[in-house]
């Protein structure tokens, strides 16, 4: 179950929001951050505090990408390989973390620094190829690049 932080914070979100549904994205966040990621315990307190069915939480947070619904690793790598990346280099990039660091799109490193995510599309055609790291931006990435930027995460 949620801390007493969290169900303060859930119970804030509520307030903001027409009705309880409308709630859900922000509530799945927290229980994200509060749980690790969307586990059924996870739907489970968001439905009761939201007074929403557990199905309808667990369909809005399987819809979309952003929520995480098994463990995953302390920095979640998310590689765009859309078209403009994919051109210009991306397919590369994610053979070369695989290689080079064991990181499988989907899966997590064995030490459990890093999980890997592809993405569809982060917006960056112009400075392609792209990935968000948490939640610092990266563009214009090379193998070396992304070497620099992975030392940066512990």
């Amino acid at each position: 179950m949620f801390n007493e932080a969290a169900v303060k914070e859930l119970n804030e979100i509520r307030q903001k929001y027409p009705n309880a549904r409308a709630a859900l994205l922000p509530a799945l966040y927290v229980a994200q951050r509060e749980f690790g990621h969307l586990s059924p315990e996870a739907y489970e307190a968001v439905s009761e505090i939201l007074g929403v069915p557990k199905a309808i939480a667990r369909g809005v947070a399987t819809f979309y990408v952003m929520y995480k619904h098994k463990p995953m690793g302390r920095n979640i790598v998310q590689l765009c390989t859309n078209v403009s990346c994919m051109i210009l280099g991306a397919e590369k990039l994610v053979d070369f973390l695989k290689n080079k660091h064991g990181l499988e799109p989907g899966g997590t490193t064995p030490d459990g620094r890093f999980s890997m995510v592809i993405m569809e599309c982060i917006g960056a055609c112009g400075t392609a190829p792209a990935m968000l790291v948490n939640d610092d931006f990266y563009e214009n990435l090379t193998e070396k690049y992304i070497e620099e930027i992975l030392g940066k995460y512990k």
